[in-house]
């Protein structure tokens, strides 16, 4: 006899085990980001500006998978500790750059060990690792329309 509500078990959702262990993966991140004074979701805007300074708000949030409701307060609470400016673009004032300041560049210095840190938590072997990574961002990619995630 098949039980019939079988799908509507906790184990036997692909979405628990992934919300779960971010939200663990991310707690492991507060107490060394803490030191740093920065959140998770600013430690994330900052790795994207490190690889490509000067990208707009519209570009920064496709990055992150974050919406302007979300990216708007980020970015303002990144600028008043002083790790970015944003701008107007001359050309189409709907358009707003961010840029790092010298402290936002410095912070890649103070922010160097945080992966290995994060690294030490986490209990897969190299080839396990890889084998997450590509799939949560094939996943990523077929839940963003068939997208490259990457």
């Amino acid at each position: 006899m098949s039980d019939v509500y079988a799908p509507l078990r906790l184990e036997n959702q692909l979405c628990f085990p992934l919300y779960a262990a971010s939200r663990a993966l991310i707690r492991k991140y507060h107490p060394i980001l803490s030191a740093l004074d920065l959140t998770y979701t600013q430690y994330l805007a900052l790795m994207v500006l490190w690889a490509s300074d000067g990208l707009s708000v519209k570009d920064l949030g496709a990055q992150l998978y974050l919406d302007s409701g979300t990216l708007t307060p980020l970015l303002k609470s990144m600028e008043q500790k002083g790790l970015i400016v944003r701008r107007r673009s001359e050309s189409d004032e709907r358009c707003v750059t961010v840029s790092l300041t010298e402290a936002g560049w410095a912070m890649r210095d103070k922010a160097l060990s945080v992966p290995a840190q994060v690294g030490r938590c986490i209990k897969l072997d190299g080839a396990e690792a890889m084998e997450l990574y590509t799939l949560l961002y094939k996943l990523l990619g077929e839940l963003n329309g068939g997208e490259d995630a990457q």
